[in-house]
């Protein structure tokens, strides 16, 4: 059953008419009573009332919680750079890594951001279909290089 539903039979079991639960949820008296009419079937109930009822007898036994909720630790606070510039602090995230000799960062040279996942269909063909010529030119120049130094070798 969807949450939706298990509101509108929690307003039930208070004895509310639909019109009543219609207005303490914002929604219409129609949409109430579909609610009740999908979480009849849900719990094959008969009626209105036997749907409660076991609904009722379900939720003294399904709405335990069987464990204590997470708790998120808040994000760090900054702390002050003891550098001798006073210049910020250089701080990696977890997925960087750093080149010594420049400080570029490698994960601004990997390919993941050419082919992503919000790029539309011809974006996505363009891209291959560069790729493409460039592996044909490299193909071709490879062999041109490779028929010079057999001509090379063998005169």
């Amino acid at each position: 059953m969807t949450d939706k539903q298990r509101a509108c039979l929690d307003l039930l079991l208070e004895h509310k008419t639909s019109k009543q639960i219609g207005r303490d949820l914002g929604v219409s008296k129609y949409t109430v009573d579909q609610r009740i009419t999908a979480a009849r079937l849900v719990l094959g109930g008969r009626d209105r009332g036997d749907t409660a009822n076991r609904y009722a007898r379900l939720r003294k036994i399904c709405d335990r919680i069987a464990y204590d909720p997470v708790e998120v630790p808040a994000p760090p606070s900054p702390m002050a750079s003891r550098r001798a510039d006073d210049g910020p602090a250089t701080v990696l995230g977890l997925g960087e890594t750093r080149r010594a000799e420049d400080g570029m960062s490698l994960a601004n040279l990997s390919f993941g951001k050419i082919w992503r996942h919000d790029h539309k269909l011809h974006t996505r063909m363009a891209i291959t279909a560069a790729a493409l010529v460039t592996l044909i030119i490299f193909v071709l120049g490879s062999l041109g290089i490779a028929e010079s130094l057999t001509r090379l070798v063998a005169s």
